[in-house]
C-alpha cells in the first residue's frame, strides 16, 4: 500500500526524522490559511498524488505558465494561485503514463535553502534477505540513472537484523555521502531512525530523494515515498487509515476485497492464473507471440468458486481486454473450482472476447469436462505455449 508524500513524512516525524513544517489541503480556499500558518518567506506547494516525478511532470489541461507538480512561492498570493491552478488538473509524469493523475490534494510545505542533494532508501534486498540502505551524492535524480551512468557512485548496506544499525554502519552511509559536521551526526541518528520505522511499519520501499544538507548544515528530509507490505497491514490500523482508494485502480481495489494479487496493465489480453511466477511466465509468452498482457492477476493456491468468479469479472470489467487466457497448473488450486468459477461468471457477466484456457493438475479432467459441458465458446490449449498462441491469434484476427 502506497500512502502520500505528507503522510510519510508524519509517520517518520513521529519516530524523530527531521521535515519541514507543512499543511495539505483539500480546496484553494485553504491554501491562504495554510501559507499564512507557515510564515514563509518561501512556500513549497506540492501536488499529492501516488506517483514520482512530479516536479517535471507537466498539466493535462493547459496551464497558465506551467511549472510542473511541485512548485516555488515567495508569496501568500502565490501560493493561492497555484493552487487554483492545480487543484483538479490532471498531472501527466513518467509514472502516471499519458492519461496522467487528477490532483485532489496539495501539501504546502515551509521552504529550505538547499546546499546539497542527497539520495537515500531502505528497501528489502532479497539477494541477502536482509533490509538495505541505498545511498548516493546524486540525490534529486532519478536513481535508476545513476546506476546505469554512474554506479560507483552508490552504496548499497545490508543491515543485520539481530545487531540493527549500528554506529560503524551508520558511519560508513555519512562517508558515503560525503558529509561534515553537524551533518554527519545528524545522519548517523537519522539512519538508526528510518530502520526502525521501517521495520517497526513492516514497511516495503523507504525512499527519501532528494535528502538534503541546507545552508546552515543540518539535513532534512525533503521528499518521502513510503510503501507497505500488504500482508503485515492487519497489525497497523493506523497505517491503514491513510489509504487513498482515489488514487488507486477501480479493479485493483475491487481485487483486494477478495485478496486478489491484481495490477492493471496497459495490453489487451487479460490473465487469470495461479502462483505468481506462472503468471510472469504467462504474461512473457504473450509478448513473445507479439501481444501484450493487460493485468497481472494471481488468484492463489487455494481459491474458491466465488473468488475466481470475482476474478473473472474484473477482467472483464477492463474496456482494453481484446481477449482473455486462463492458465491453471492445479496443486492446491483444483482445475474443477476454476472452470465452475469461469462458467459462473460468464452465465452472469456474459462473455464478449476470444477466452482460452489450459488446465493441467489436480482435478483436471472433470475441469475440462465442466468447460466442454457448458456450451460456452471456450478453446481449450495443450499447454502454455499452445494457449499464448491461441489467444494472440484470436485477438490479432
Amino acid at each position: 500500500m502506497n500512502i502520500h508524500e505528507y503522510q510519510a513524512k508524519a509517520v517518520l516525524k513521529k519516530f524523530g526524522a527531521p521535515v519541514a513544517s507543512g499543511i495539505a489541503i483539500y480546496s484553494a480556499d485553504e491554501a491562504e490559511k495554510a501559507a499564512t500558518e507557515l510564515g514563509g518567506p518561501l512556500w513549497v506547494v506540492k501536488s499529492q498524488i501516488h506517483a514520482g516525478g512530479r516536479g517535471k511532470g507537466r498539466f493535462k489541461e493547459p496551464v497558465a505558465g506551467d511549472k510542473g507538480g511541485v512548485r516555488l512561492a515567495r508569496s501568500v498570493e502565490e501560493v493561492v494561485e497555484n493552487a487554483r491552478q492545480m487543484l483538479g488538473s490532471t498531472l501527466v509524469t513518467k509514472q502516471t503514463g499519458p492519461a496522467g493523475k487528477q490532483v485532489n490534494r496539495l501539501y504546502i510545505e515551509a521552504g529550505a535553502d538547499i546546499a546539497r542533494e542527497l539520495y537515500l532508501s531502505l528497501l528489502v534486498d532479497r539477494t541477502v534477505g536482509q533490509v538495505a540502505f541505498v545511498v548516493s551524492t546524486e540525490g534529486g535524480m532519478d536513481i535508476e540513472a545513476v546506476a546505469e551512468e554512474t554506479p560507483d557512485k552508490i552504496l548499497t548496506l545490508p543491515i543485520d537484523p539481530q545487531a540493527g544499525v549500528t554506529d560503524a554502519d551508520a558511519g560508513k552511509l555519512a562517508d558515503t555521502l560525503e558529509l561534515q559536521e553537524p551533518a554527519r551526526s545528524e545522519m548517523i541518528e537519522l539512519a538508526k531512525i528510518l530502520y526502525e520505522a521501517f521495520t517497526s511499519k513492516d514497511m516495503s520501499l523507504l525512499e527519501i530523494n532528494p535528502l538534503i544538507v541546507m545552508e546552515d548544515g543540518h539535513i532534512r528530509v525533503l521528499d518521502a515515498k513510503v510503501s507497505f507490505d500488504n500482508n503485515a497491514l492487519f497489525r497497523h490500523p493506523d497505517i491503514v487509515e491513510l489509504r487513498d482508494e482515489t488514487e488507486e485502480d477501480e479493479k485493483e481495489i475491487e481485487a483486494s476485497k477478495y485478496d486478489l494479487a491484481y495490477i492493471a496493465l496497459d495490453g489487451t489480453i487479460g490473465c487469470m492464473v495461479n502462483g505468481a511466477g506462472l503468471a510472469m511466465a504467462t504474461m512473457d509468452i504473450i509478448k513473445l507471440y507479439g501481444a501484450e498482457p493487460a493485468n497481472f492477476l494471481d488468484v492463489g493456491g487455494g481459491a474458491s468458486k466465488e473468488k475466481v468468479t470475482a476474478a473473472f469479472k474484473i477482467i472483464t470489467a477492463d474496456p482494453n481486454v481484446k481477449g482473455i487466457l486462463v492458465n491453471i497448473f492445479g496443486g492446491i488450486m483444483r482445475c474443477d473450482t476454476i472452470a465452475e468459477g469461469v462458467v459462473a461468471a460468464i452465465k452472469d457477466v456474459g462473455l464478449e472476447v476470444p477466452l482460452v484456457v489450459r488446465l493441467e493438475g489436480t482435478k483436471v479432467e472433470e475441469g475440462k469436462k465442466i468447460l466442454n459441458e457448458s456450451g460456452l465458446n471456450v478453446t481449450a490449449a495443450d499447454d502454455l505455449d499452445d494457449a499464448a498462441q491461441k489467444i494472440v491469434k484470436a485477438v490479432n484476427g
